[in-house]
């Protein structure tokens, strides 16, 4: 049995869905968290997995290294420690810190903090000689605009240092682009209380097919475990409404994909661990959105599983471990995720929608839920009722989440999409919509031909 030291988390997805997979690995793991409060109890009051299963839980300050350090020098002094991870962005660069200390696999710290500042990215791919969109850094209004009047309107604008879609925007013209820097300048710190650069990255518009690579690196040799489609909501957020793997793709553009993907990671010195690489596929070849060195979040760590056999978390662990992860689809057995059952044989996809509303308010509850459990190729649902919903402006607009599996062909993604279309969302006054549409087959939903957005 091996020692992990997990150095937090997120709530959800990845984060509930690792530590039951570390367990039936054989192995335990120490959370190093700066408050076990930010993992509240489910419903019914069972602790939140991260919590319930770890074997013992060390309070510092997560975000200061020197505390972090100081934590792992004294857990390491009384029990072995073997590995450390994460699945949250935020501490990728402190996981690094903490693996070089102790001597333990990982990825050089330099390296994973450039990997996670979206325009020191963009810097390496120019200095790589990549393609790469036109790009500016802005930390004062008068940059930002002389930025958008270099590259042309229409740009996308984003946070350096943000994650899950939060304020990116398609920005038109002036107003919205003073909107979006204010947005991003006035904000002094993230969700878990870490001073943010405050600067705006303003980039050129990509037009386009998005898709996202999803990769392991090991001793500085990348495999491509596959291609995941994504839809999208339309402008001027850019927010994730599903994903498919594999994505349907001509081999000879998959290959295209999968070198460009690779290069990227070489430009930036990624030499171990997960990443999740966002290409768009444009009419002059790929080029990159954004590269996000972890695994995919939004459920994609599923999708892979049911297709391949192989699970992208268990792959963390070896990773953390420092051991090559086996590729071949045989899973430890039993290794099924919290969320996803056993299944006898891979599907030929798999897919997840998620449900979005497009008003504010309070919902009470959603009804065409009562015949998915029936649907054989819906897997697994969650809505959860009451809540408050929101115009999707970031990936905290979910509702909730569909997966289906198509077990010979393509179709997932369209069976979902349309299992999400017959639902109707209940507000408590009184409103009855449909969830924010996906069209059927399309990979930018709502958004005009030439039109689509890259973030």
């Amino acid at each position: 049995m091996a020692t992990l030291l997990m150095v937090e988390s997120w709530l959800h997805s990845t984060g509930r869905c690792l530590p039951p997979i570390i367990r039936r690995l054989g192995h335990d793991y120490v959370l190093v968290t700066k408050d076990p409060g930010l993992y509240p109890p489910g419903p019914g009051g069972d602790p939140h997995p991260v919590l319930g299963f770890a074997g013992e839980v060390v309070v510092a300050d997560t975000n200061d290294d020197d505390a972090v350090c100081a934590a792992a020098r004294e857990i390491a002094g009384r029990r072995r420690v073997d590995g450390v991870l994460t699945t949250c962005d935020y501490y990728l660069g402190t996981v690094a810190t903490v693996a070089r200390l102790l001597g333990l696999p990982g990825a050089p710290p330099d390296v994973m903090r450039r990997a996670t500042q979206k325009h020191l990215v963009r810097v390496a791919l120019d200095e790589a000689g990549l393609p790469n969109p036109a790009f500016a850094v802005a930390a004062d209004w008068n940059h930002a605009r002389a930025a958008a009047d270099r590259i042309g309107m229409p740009v996308i604008a984003k946070p350096v240092d943000l994650n899950a879609g939060t304020a990116v925007e398609r920005i038109r013209d002036e107003a919205a682009l003073k909107d979006a820097f204010w947005c991003v300048n006035g904000v002094e710190s993230n969700t878990r209380g870490q001073p943010l650069r405050r600067l705006l990255l303003v980039e050129e518009e990509l037009s386009g097919e998005e898709v996202s690579v999803e990769a392991l690196t090991f001793e500085g040799a990348t495999t491509i475990i596959g291609i995941t489609d994504k839809s999208v909501t339309a402008p001027p957020a850019c927010v994730e409404a599903g994903h498919m793997f594999p994505a349907r793709l001509a081999p000879r553009v998959a290959r295209q994909v999968e070198a460009f993907a690779a290069d990227a990671l070489d430009a930036i010195g990624f030499t171990h661990g997960l990443s999740h690489i966002e290409i768009m596929i444009t009419a002059d070849g790929p080029r990159l959105i954004e590269v996000n060195p972890r695994q995919a979040g939004g459920y994609i760590f599923d999708l892979v599983h049911l297709v391949t056999g192989t699970h992208p978390l268990q792959m963390l662990v070896e990773l953390a471990l420092g051991r090559m992860p086996d590729l071949s689809g045989a899973s430890e057995p039993g290794l099924s995720s919290a969320l996803v059952p056993a299944r006898q044989a891979p599907a030929a996809s798999a897919a997840v929608v998620f449900v979005m509303s497009p008003r504010d308010g309070v919902l009470e509850r959603v009804s065409g839920v009562e015949s998915l459990d029936a649907d054989p190729r819906v897997l697994r649902w969650e809505i959860p009722t009451p809540a408050a919903a929101r115009r999707p402006r970031d990936n905290d607009a979910y509702l909730g989440h569909i997966v289906t599996v198509d077990p010979a062909g393509p179709a997932a993604r369209a069976r979902a999409e349309a299992v999400v279309g017959a639902l109707r969302l209940h507000f408590r006054d009184g409103d009855v919509v449909r969830p924010l549409g996906v069209a059927l087959g399309s990979a930018y939903a709502g958004v005009p031909a030439g039109d689509h957005a890259g973030h």
